[in-house]
């Protein structure tokens, strides 16, 4: 049995079914895969604890959803100890980190504590854009130095392991297009706008189901798919592409009367990002709402669905789409990586 610790910052809607999922699948994980998770620090914005020996993952969970702060964990809470001053003081193997995205500050304090985890020779996990959108080929370029596993699947389109097969199973391949419904709010939102439903009413509703993220601006102004599709480009392209090389528009300009109109068509509208070969080479990147006839491969996504297309010259053009009706598909794509990095595929079958 090898036993992985794990410090988790962030205790979010990611976070806190991690701990849930978790602890229901430790069985599981042990009688499969011989591999037992043991989580011995988290952090939320108020506080953080520490345990060596293991905190109670159900706990944490109870904490969460009662409303408090991980620092009200008897006995190793500590309140007002931040997500950086835990992952410097703990001994781990991985770092996962939920954490929400914070471009206005530079990705902090994720980008500092993931730096600080591959320094001590951690793993490293993550689920937020914004160190990869602010640093992608530096943390790259650190993880190799450290020889330690970098693992970000969960950056894109919730649990769609859409990066997973762009960089493992399309190798060889030349895209001449990449097109994504990475972001799911927004296309919960217009479905309910094209309906009749208010904008108040409708992004009201996506917040209570804890699909619209507490900066709404970020999910709704399109920076969410833009910053998705940063991280495609870069992974998968190869290209070195940064947020500002992105054509990007939010859904506020999309009148109900125009999705309205688009419904009657047979068509519906997606916030759509998309990376298209241009001639010499680069690719035209571009993140706007798009009304799409039910003939393309991502027109008639329900609306919690999300979807990624690669147009290929010798795979052809390969499409997947994800029914998320709750974050728990998003939180699971840390245990994917996790064992991505720690289990030997012939050991992953399913008899």
């Amino acid at each position: 049995m090898q036993n992985v610790r794990v410090v988790l910052i962030g205790l979010g809607n990611l976070g806190r079914r991690f701990c849930e999922m978790v602890a229901a699948k430790q069985p599981l994980l042990a009688e499969r895969y011989g591999l037992r998770l043991t989580l011995v620090g988290a952090a939320d914005s108020r506080g953080a604890a520490y345990d060596p020996g293991g905190l109670d993952l159900r706990k944490v969970s109870e904490i969460k959803l009662g409303g408090a702060t991980i620092a009200d964990y008897s006995g190793v809470g500590q309140p007002g100890w931040g997500a950086v001053a835990l992952v410097r003081a703990a001994e781990a193997d991985v770092l996962l980190d939920a954490s929400p995205v914070n471009l206005s500050d530079g990705a902090e304090p994720a980008l500092t504590c993931i730096r600080t985890a591959m320094n001590k020779g951690w793993h490293v996990i993550t689920s937020n854009k914004g160190p990869l959108v602010m640093a992608f080929r530096e943390l790259h370029e650190l993880a190799r130095e450290k020889n330690v596993a970098f693992r970000y699947d969960g950056t894109v389109a919730g649990g769609l392991p859409a990066l997973n097969v762009g960089c493992r199973d399309l190798r060889g391949a030349q895209l001449s297009r990449l097109e994504a419904v990475p972001n799911l709010v927004t296309g919960y939102v217009m479905d309910m706008l094209a309906e009749g439903t208010s904008w108040q009413d409708a992004t009201a509703k996506a917040r209570a189901e804890g699909v619209l993220e507490a900066d709404a601006s970020w999910d709704l102004d399109g920076w969410d798919a833009a910053a998705k599709l940063v991280i495609l480009a870069n992974a998968v392209l190869g290209c070195d592409a940064k947020l500002e090389d992105v054509e990007r528009a939010g859904i506020s300009g999309v009148t109900p009367a125009k999705l309205a109109a688009a419904r009657a068509r047979g068509e519906q509208y997606r916030l759509l990002a998309c990376a298209d070969l241009q001639d010499d080479g680069t690719y035209k990147l571009s993140a706007v709402p798009t009304s799409l006839a039910s003939s393309h491969p991502l027109g008639r996504l329900g609306r919690k669905q999300m979807g990624v297309v690669y147009t290929t010259d010798i795979y052809g053009t390969i499409t997947f789409i994800i029914d998320e009706p709750n974050p728990v598909p998003s939180s699971a794509t840390m245990l994917r990586d996790l064992l991505d990095i720690y289990v030997d595929d012939s050991t992953s079958l399913v008899i």
